[in-house]
């Protein structure tokens, strides 16, 4: 065989060669919208037909989209049905006037909704409509959310319905609020000749909250039966579950410290409970995440709690005896569904790498773990057929875009169904990233950060550093998946910027256990992680320590204004968006969970508050607020400005007249190049190219 040799020099001049051969990305491939060859849409899957056929929403050839059933094994298609998606019937105006949140009851022959704050039914064969509450005025509402459950406990997705059916249509269950004794907040509205105030109902930490009951009530004889629980009692109730033969409504229920949680099954024809489940922890529960699912018709439950430092999954028998713990480890778990048949459990798991999901199965009876998902990626979404038979996976890590896939439920591939890397890809400067770990300071965690480095990237040289990050509890950012604004970073990478983010010991990335730690202090833990990260970069060779920029809205706003006031000596600019700078000006129940009441921890909202640090502010913050804000009132803002102010600090401040919690519209694109348009100025050190502001 003849030996080849190729000089060190020919190697380097073919890959800068190659390099050179690549094109730039332009603004409108960034910031405007992706070219196809570029990136690719993944297949659109609507639902699952039966065990061997999907839908698939795509085009004929006539152009018309349609739903298209596809055969598993062979990927032949024939045409399902019109691809026609219903409007929302849910009614999104806040006029008292308008039916809200129309609900059709489980066979169809009912809808209920909210009018005026009272509760409504109507037989849709006949069109009568019952009134079902009578009490709904500007401070009491039926079936209809008070603004902290909408926010904290029901969901932004519930549209603030606060009504369930029964399976068998027969009842309605529906929570009651009267909001008389909660603080009201004025928020002003500066439009017009003179303004006007909204009158908002918002209990901050250590205020009075609602006064809340379970109501029932049968479409037939509209009689209201009201839950034995004590309306006056300082409490919480989390979203109610029908049993599957409508025959009792469980109620979970915490007292305000949210220490406690107790799950009650309430009779229908009574109200009289019985208690099933009962948990206690020495720090916090969250609501939210106490997921019921019934087997067997109802005779038993699977719960997930974190209980043990790590939320994993619990069976029970209907009358609260404890079977069997289902999962066990050190990693949180999601339930997908139960085969009861052949008595499986199907779960999302961060187990094999807390930035990464993966996909599994194990016995009922916690014996026979498996997991199902492939390769060292993030599993992210996970689509099961109705009989647990296959399942479609999307899957990526931060160097591989988004793919899909079809798989049968002993783990073997079935065909891939989608790649959304596109044929141009390839040739792109995209910049590399990488997931690192840093050790905290107590040696306790490893806190994941991912490093996105600039195009033609130069150890030799300085950059400037950009972090975005959130912060909040079990609210984690950095994963081992594709991002979506990939483009977007790609063009801050070719004007030479480290793009980082990172998370804490609270992220979820070490369950229950890593969170417990900021109990009455949250913040605290959370900055001084943050700064070990900075601290990290700050010692890279190529980090220019005179730039080091971090940036976030909301609890992420929080956080960067105590990087600038209590983390000045690390962080050098910031950008602090709609931002919490006193958790005594935040509502109740999410506040509280984590800190308890301003009158029993002063020490704790103190220590935790940017406030407090604003005489080591050193560096150039920008402050930004919607003066309409119904979530973090402005009044945060107003008091940190108040503050650097007396102090004859240097910062910058944008309001936005009448925006809300975020910004929309015509004001969020020009917010976007205001922040652009800093980190040109303050990080980059050049003008920010004209294209921007077209």
């Amino acid at each position: 065989m003849r030996k080849i040799t190729i000089s060190v020099s020919l190697i380097f001049f073919i890959a800068a060669l190659s390099f050179a051969q690549k094109k730039e990305l332009s603004y409108e491939q960034s910031f405007k919208a992706a070219s196809p060859d570029i990136v690719k849409p993944l297949p659109v899957i609507r639902e699952w037909i039966d065990d061997q056929h999907y839908a698939e929403s795509k085009k004929d050839a006539d152009g018309k989209t349609k739903l298209w059933s596809v055969d598993v094994q062979t990927g032949n298609a024939v045409i399902y049905k019109d691809d026609v998606v219903e409007s929302s019937r849910v009614s999104t105006t806040n006029s008292p006037d308008e039916n809200k949140n129309l609900t059709a009851s489980p066979d169809g022959k009912w809808a209920a909704y909210t009018r005026k704050n009272n509760l409504y039914a109507k037989d849709l064969s006949s069109g009568k409509e019952i009134q079902l509450s009578n009490d709904g005025s500007e401070n009491i509402y039926s079936g209809y959310a008070a603004w902290v459950y909408y926010e904290e406990i029901l969901g932004r997705a519930s549209r603030y319905k606060a009504f369930w059916w029964s399976p068998d249509s027969k009842h309605i269950a529906f929570i009651h609020f009267d909001e008389t004794q909660v603080p009201v907040f004025p928020i002003y509205n500066a439009e017009g000749h003179e303004g006007f105030l909204e009158h908002q109902h918002y209990p901050k930490a250590g205020d009075k909250n609602p006064e809340v009951k379970i109501g029932i009530v049968a479409v037939d004889n509209p009689a209201i039966v009201w839950a034995d629980f004590n309306e006056k009692d300082d409490q919480y109730f989390g979203m109610p579950y029908w049993t599957p033969d409508g025959a009792a409504l469980w109620v979970q229920w915490m007292p305000r410290l949210q220490n406690h949680l107790k799950i009650f099954s309430v009779s229908i024809n009574n109200g009289s409970k019985k208690e099933v489940y009962d948990e206690q922890q020495k720090t916090w529960i969250t609501l939210e995440d106490a997921r019921l699912t019934f087997l067997n018709g109802g005779k038993q439950f699977i719960i997930s709690s974190d209980k043990t430092g790590w939320k994993n999954l619990y069976l029970y028998n209907a009358d609260g005896t404890f079977v069997n713990q289902i999962t066990q480890g050190n990693f949180t778990t999601d339930l997908v569904e139960v085969d009861e048949k052949t008595k499986t459990v199907y779960f999302k798991a961060r187990k094999e790498n807390s930035a990464r999901v993966d996909f599994y199965k194990i016995g009922l009876n916690g014996k026979g773990l498996a997991r199902l998902s492939f390769g060292d990626y993030s599993h992210d979404n996970i689509s099961l057929s109705p009989n647990q038979k296959y399942f479609i996976t999307t899957y990526s890590n931060i160097t591989t875009p988004p793919k899909m896939a079809l798989l049968d439920t002993k783990g073997k591939m079935i065909r891939e169904l989608g790649d959304s890397k596109g044929p141009e890809f390839d040739h792109y400067e995209l910049p590399k990233t990488e997931l690192v770990r840093v050790k905290s300071a107590d040696g306790l965690f490893d806190l994941p950060m991912t490093v996105t480095y600039p195009v033609h990237f130069d150890p030799n040289k300085k950059y400037p550093v950009l972090i975005s990050i959130y912060g909040g509890p079990n609210a984690g950012t950095v994963f081992d998946r594709w991002s979506n604004g990939f483009l977007r970073s790609a063009w801050w990478a070719k004007e030479g910027l480290i793009q980082v983010a990172m998370d804490n010991r609270s992220s979820g990335h070490f369950g229950k256990a890593g969170a417990n730690y900021i109990y009455r202090q949250m913040g605290k833990y959370e900055i001084e992680d943050y700064m070990d990260c900075a601290r990290w970069l700050r010692k890279q060779s190529y980090v220019d320590t005179t730039k080091v920029c971090i940036t976030g809205g909301s609890f992420g706003g929080y956080i960067t204004c105590m990087a600038l006031t209590y983390g000045a000596e690390v962080f050098t600019h910031g950008m602090a968006n709609y931002s919490v700078t006193d958790w005594g000006l935040y509502d109740t129940h999410y506040t509280e969970r984590y800190m308890g009441t301003p009158q029993d921890n002063a020490e704790g909202y103190k220590i935790t508050s940017p406030q407090s640090y604003v005489k080591n502010y050193k560096g150039l913050l920008r402050i930004t607020h919607g003066t309409m804000d119904d979530n973090v009132h402005m009044q945060n803002t107003i008091q940190l400005v108040n503050k650097l102010e007396d102090l004859d600090k240097h910062f910058e401040f944008m309001i936005y007249p009448g925006e809300r919690h975020g910004f929309r519209g015509l004001k969020s694109a020009q917010a976007t190049n205001e922040s652009y348009q800093f980190i040109y100025e303050h990080l980059l050190n050049k003008s920010m190219p004209e294209i921007f502001w077209k």
